[in-house]
């Protein structure tokens, strides 16, 4: 994937991940019968994957199932900039990044709760215990990435 602004571009690896590891949401795209559907979710990364949750049954997964194809994207540092005498000059300062991949089931307890971790660390900081009854009633995703590009655009102000 190229960008076509090459001067708002996040080039480093490092810096692609720091937008990662501070952002609160990811959006995942998803699509099926040429119908797409686009998703808030919490998250967890751990430098080659992103981990998701989800209910027993639902939207998502029968997406997943038919296509297990997504995009997704994260943003961090969101500053509108104004311009009190033109309203064309009103812009967003942000740093984003936007990424392929594909999604797949961890289905034993050991995995599950890997993922699950990946995503409570993103959120506590910390490790978690996970009881078997909790286990099984949530499954859970890992979403081995592809590819993906940063951009950052600092129209006004600094972002880093």
């Amino acid at each position: 994937m190229t960008m076509r602004r090459h001067d708002k571009e996040i080039v480093s690896r490092e810096e692609i991940d720091a937008v990662i590891r501070e952002a609160d949401v990811c959006r995942l795209g998803l699509a099926m019968d040429n119908t797409p559907y686009i998703v808030p979710i919490s998250f967890g990364y751990d430098g080659e994957a992103i981990f998701i949750h989800t209910a027993s049954k639902g939207k998502k997964i029968d997406i997943f199932a038919a296509n297990p194809r997504v995009c997704f994207e994260l943003e961090t540092h969101v500053q509108i900039q104004t311009d009190d005498g033109d309203a064309c000059k009103w812009t967003f300062d942000f740093e984003s990044v936007v990424g392929y991949g594909v999604i797949g089931e961890l289905v034993s307890e050991t995995d599950k709760a890997g993922g699950l971790n990946h995503i409570m660390r993103h959120y506590s900081g910390r490790e978690w215990a996970f009881a078997p009854d909790d286990l099984a009633t949530t499954r859970v995703w890992r979403i081995e990435i592809e590819s993906m590009t940063g951009k950052r655009s600092a129209e006004k102000a600094e972002i880093r």
